[in-house]
């Protein structure tokens, strides 16, 4: 039967309006990215790891910044039905897990609930959290059914393909989730954690994995272009992509995709996306710390821009948004006289 991304599907019991999805974004995926991402078309967002001991023992940053889910995220989607949010969340203790996930779920505005089983970052990993689930599956599978047993909401797993080069415990660890833990969908990232974001994704073991496994899978990893993100979704009969570092500073992908526009952006559209940016960015944190928080924004929107260094080290030099906006204004006179 063929698909196609702009179909609908169920997730869980929950209706996803496409198969485009934001993938979790450690340290970025916070609320106004998530609105970005939906107001541009996808279906659902997932967002930054959260730590459920942070939730568990009431941490303030974590519960009242990164479980924060704005209004807006609501009410936006390209079928006027809403984009789905995920809450993404990390940790290898199932009693702190099931907390934080009945937490999240007293919260409201999140319809799923997302477990990070492949973050290879040494700190987490250290943890026993994140990638080091790999090799505990009796564990993971604990903390999987934990988090849904807990919350109530349907739950999503996130795994690399295995720790290192050829290892395929994603694979064995996936079906357990799903089998023993009622996990709703894998989300596969068909690299191993030793190689982070390296090298070519494997496509092939995607495949086999979609192939083999009684629940949806949602591929992410590699897709960074309209040609090849359509190119995996075909290839491993995914049931949805997931867009990583190729929609950052270019949210206009998720529109591409879809088939909502075939045009780059303007530099002025550029300007314009950047500029609501830092209003949000301001909401979220106030002015001093959103103008800090907004130099690792920047690189990303300058590259779309198509500038240089010299503009990304003039922003990167400011610390408010109106140091930033007095950086930037030649290039907005410019794209106006332009138009």
């Amino acid at each position: 039967m063929m698909r196609s991304l702009t179909d609908s599907w169920e997730l869980g019991g929950v209706h996803v309006p496409n198969r485009v999805m934001l993938a979790p974004l450690a340290g970025i995926g916070n609320w106004f990215v998530r609105l970005q991402a939906k107001r541009y078309g996808a279906g659902m967002a997932v967002s930054e790891m959260v730590s459920s001991f942070g939730i568990h023992h009431g941490n303030e940053k974590t519960c009242t910044e990164m479980l924060r889910i704005h209004p807006e995220e609501r009410r936006v989607g390209t079928d006027g039905s809403g984009g789905v949010t995920s809450l993404q969340l990390f940790g290898q203790d199932p009693d702190v897990m099931r907390s934080a996930a009945a937490s999240v779920a007293r919260v409201g505005g999140v319809d799923i609930i997302d477990l990070n089983m492949g973050c290879p970052v040494p700190k987490v990993m250290k943890t026993g959290a994140g990638a080091a689930m790999l090799k505990d599956p009796d564990t993971a599978v604990a903390v999987a059914t934990a988090a849904r047993e807990g919350s109530g909401l349907p739950v999503t797993v996130k795994l690399r393909s295995g720790e290192r080069k050829g290892d395929r415990s994603g694979l064995d660890l996936a079906h357990r989730l799903v089998a023993e833990a009622g996990v709703a969908a894998i989300t596969f990232h068909p690299r191993s954690a030793q190689v982070h974001h390296k090298g070519v994704p494997d496509y092939d073991l995607a495949r086999e994995l979609v192939e083999t496994l009684p629940a949806p899978v949602i591929l992410t990893g590699g897709l960074q272009d309209v040609a090849s993100i359509r190119s995996a979704f075909e290839y491993t009969g995914a049931e949805a992509v997931m867009l990583a570092r190729g929609c950052l500073g270019n949210p206009w992908l998720f529109a591409q995709v879809l088939g909502l526009r075939e045009e780059p952006p303007t530099r002025a559209e550029v300007l314009d996306e950047l500029d609501w940016v830092m209003d949000r960015a301001v909401e979220h944190l106030g002015p001093d710390r959103g103008g800090r928080y907004l130099r690792k924004f920047y690189p990303w929107y300058v590259t779309t821009l198509g500038e240089g260094t010299a503009l990304q080290q003039a922003l990167q030099q400011t610390s408010t948004v109106e140091e930033a906006r007095a950086v930037l204004a030649p290039l907005r006179d410019a794209a106006a006289a332009a138009a």
